[in-house]
C-alpha cells in the first residue's frame, strides 16, 4: 500500500480553503492509502506568537479533523512539535543546503518583496523543516495545494542530494495536487488564507458564517442583467461543494438575469450549512471531550515516532553519528 503524508498549520480556525484544498482529500485518501497527517505547529510558530492562541488553535484543528470524518484508526494523526525528530533532521539537512537554494523559495521571496524586514529565520528555513517533515516518513505522495508545489520539489532535491552523498536513504516523494481545487478563492478574490483575513470558517457560529459569506466581494452588475458565473467568486465556491446538477442550475440563473449576487450568496450559505450540517454537529459534540482528543493525538504521536525514529537512526548511521 502506498503511503501519503501531509500537514496543516494551526494558524486559525478551519475554513473552506483548508477543507477543499487539503482536509477533504486527506480524509478521503486515508481510505485507500497508508496515511500520516500532522498538525504543523512548528511551522505555525512563524506567525502565531501568542501561547494561548497556539494551544487553542491546535486543539481546534484536531477537533475539526475528527468532526469532518478523520478516522484515527486509519490515519496516523499526530502533533509535529511532540516529535523531536523533526527538528533534529531539520538541523542535519540545514548543514547540507546552500543559502542560494533557500533564497529561491517563493514564500521567502514574497516576504522580501513586501518589505517585511521582520521576516524570521524560521520563515527562511521553512522549506528545510518541511523537507524533514516529509522525509522522516518515507511517503510516496504528498497531497498539497498548488502554492506548495515548489517546496515539494525542493524536498525532492534535498533528498536526492543526501542520497547521492550518503547512499540510498530517503524515498523521493511525488506531489499530489488536485487541479480543480488547486486554489480556493477567498471572500476578496485572492487565495483563501488566514493571513489575508478572507476566510469562510466551517465551524463558525451561524451569525459569523453568514457575515463572512455575505461579505464576498462581487462586481456591480445590476440585478436584472445577465452575469458571468465563471468570473464570480460566489459561484466558484458554490461549484466546489455542490453537485454538478445544482451548480448547473445556479449557473443558468446567473445567465438569465433577474438574479442578484445577494441571491447567489444566500444559495452558497444554504449549501455550506447543508454540506457541513453533520460535521458542525459532531464538532459541538467532540469539542468538550478533551481526554478523547488528546488521547487520539498521543496515540498518533506514538505510531509516528516509530517511523520517524527508524528513519532518523538510518540517517545518523549514514552521517557517522551511530
Amino acid at each position: 500500500m502506498k503511503r501519503i503524508l501531509s500537514g496543516v498549520q494551526p494558524s486559525g480556525r478551519a475554513h473552506l480553503g483548508n477543507y477543499l484544498g487539503a482536509m477533504r482529500q486527506h480524509i478521503e485518501m486515508a481510505k485507500e492509502y497508508e496515511a500520516y497527517l500532522f498538525i504543523a505547529d512548528l511551522h505555525a510558530l512563524t506567525t502565531v506568537k501568542d501561547p494561548q492562541q497556539m494551544k487553542e488553535q491546535t486543539y481546534d484543528l484536531a477537533v475539526s479533523y475528527l468532526a469532518l470524518g478523520l478516522n484515527p484508526e486509519k490515519t496516523v494523526f499526530f502533533k509535529q512539535s511532540d516529535l523531536s525528530e523533526h527538528a533534529e533532521l531539520c538541523w542535519i539537512l540545514d548543514c547540507m543546503v546552500k543559502m542560494p537554494f533557500l533564497e529561491r523559495a517563493h514564500a521567502w521571496k514574497d516576504s522580501q518583496a513586501k518589505g517585511k524586514k521582520e521576516s524570521t529565520v524560521g520563515l527562511f528555513n521553512y522549506p528545510i523543516l518541511q523537507a524533514a517533515d516529509i522525509l522522516l516518513y518515507q511517503p510516496d505522495l504528498v497531497p498539497v495545494g498548488q502554492d506548495q508545489k515548489q517546496h515539494i520539489e525542493m524536498t525532492r532535491d534535498i533528498a536526492t542530494t543526501f542520497n547521492n552523498n550518503y547512499g540510498e536513504t530517503f524515498k523521493i516523494p511525488e506531489p499530489f495536487i488536485k487541479k480543480e481545487v488547486a486554489v480556493v478563492p477567498g471572500t476578496d478574490g485572492q487565495k483563501m488564507s488566514k493571513s489575508y483575513g478572507n476566510t469562510i470558517e466551517i465551524f463558525a457560529d451561524d451569525a459569523t458564517l453568514k457575515k463572512q459569506v455575505m461579505g464576498i466581494v462581487t462586481n456591480s452588475v445590476p440585478v436584472e442583467d445577465p452575469k458571468d458565473p465563471k468570473s464570480c467568486n460566489v459561484f466558484k465556491l458554490y461549484k466546489l461543494i455542490a453537485e454538478e446538477k445544482e451548480a448547473k442550475e445556479l449557473e443558468n440563473k446567473y445567465i438569465k438575469g433577474n438574479f442578484g449576487y445577494g441571491d447567489a450568496k444566500k444559495a452558497l450559505l444554504e449549501k455550506i450549512m447543508t454540506h457541513f450540517e453533520e460535521a458542525r454537529e459532531k464538532y459541538q459534540e467532540i469539542y468538550p471531550k478533551q481526554d478523547y482528543v488528546y488521547g487520539v493525538i498521543a496515540e498518533g504521536n506514538k505510531r509516528a515516532k516509530e517511523q520517524a525514529g527508524k528513519t532518523l537512526n538510518e540517517v545518523k548511521k549514514k552521517i557517522g553519528y551511530l
